[in-house]
């Protein structure tokens, strides 16, 4: 009976997964895309606030990608994830499986990375070429070869960075690709404070101490505008930071304040979990 019951739940979780790249799925989507256009058109966009939704990513991040694309176009549907699991329920799955996405998934556990390869093997695109799964432990030594070994170089879609570590100075570092959009893990525990913690090559989250990682919501904007980037957005709990390349769609996706994506009534709770560590070693930036 065991077996039965874990084989009848594993058989559930396949058509609940495979409803997420439904053709009633795409299509709605589809015709999400084209209304947004229209609306551009006639100058009548939502609030970047209000168009997330959630179909593989762990939030609504998925939403917010599309409305952004549909903004700037889905200029040559590639995207890197570092950080991606098993690239399954991540930022860049909806892209893959439901826009023909390719390029890169790239995580640390070879059991997640075994299992995103024979889902997606499981799952081929009728007519784009599978993503790439790599695994190993991603540092700035290492990233752009890591890149370049995809065979990814130039101008991509999407970059998505969630490593609960080094986060900051893996973008920092990167310079194979040049992203249309970046969605980024931003430690806002860290509070409104321009500091970033130490770059450490060896770092496996939670490390010392599970608050210190990471960098500040002022940080990252600062190395965003350094890179060539404006803050458009973030996820509604606001740890997901949400940067758009400068000159694409700078009218509709106007920059918006740190202040503006940090409303959730959790972040002042975030913002207590600094004290602990708050005498420890940080780098103003």
């Amino acid at each position: 009976m065991g077996f039965l019951k874990n084989y009848l739940k594993d058989k559930l979780y396949i058509l609940k997964v495979r409803d997420r790249f439904s053709a009633a799925t795409q299509i709605s989507q589809r015709q999400l895309f084209n209304q947004y256009q229209v609306w551009k058109k006639e100058d009548k966009l939502p609030q970047i606030s209000d168009t997330g939704f959630r179909v593989f990513s762990q939030y609504e991040e998925d939403g917010k990608l599309l409305f952004i694309l549909s903004i700037i176009g889905m200029q040559n549907k590639t995207f890197i994830e570092i950080g991606s699991d098993d690239g399954i329920n991540s930022n860049c799955a909806n892209l893959a499986l439901n826009f023909g996405y390719t390029g890169l998934f790239l995580d640390g556990n070879p059991k997640a990375i075994k299992r995103g390869r024979k889902f997606y093997a499981k799952y081929p695109h009728p007519w784009m070429e599978a993503p790439k799964f790599t695994c190993d432990l991603v540092k700035t030594e290492n990233i752009n070869q890591l890149i370049k070994d995809a065979n990814l170089k130039g101008d991509i879609d999407v970059l998505s960075i969630d490593i609960d570590g080094n986060d900051y100075w893996i973008w920092d570092a990167i310079s194979e690709v040049s992203p249309n959009i970046v969605i980024i893990e931003t430690h806002i525990e860290l509070g409104m404070r321009n500091i970033v913690v130490p770059y450490d090559p060896d770092y496996f989250f939670p490390g010392k101490h599970p608050i210190y990682h990471g960098a500040s919501p002022i940080a990252m904007v600062n190395l965003a505008q350094k890179k060539g980037y404006r803050l458009v957005g973030a996820n509604d709990l606001g740890f997901n930071f949400i940067f758009v390349k400068n000159g694409l769609g700078d009218k509709e996706l106007p920059e918006v304040t740190i202040e503006s994506v940090l409303w959730h009534p959790s972040v002042e709770d975030c913002f207590k979990k600094f004290e602990p560590i708050k005498d420890w070693e940080f780098i103003e930036v």
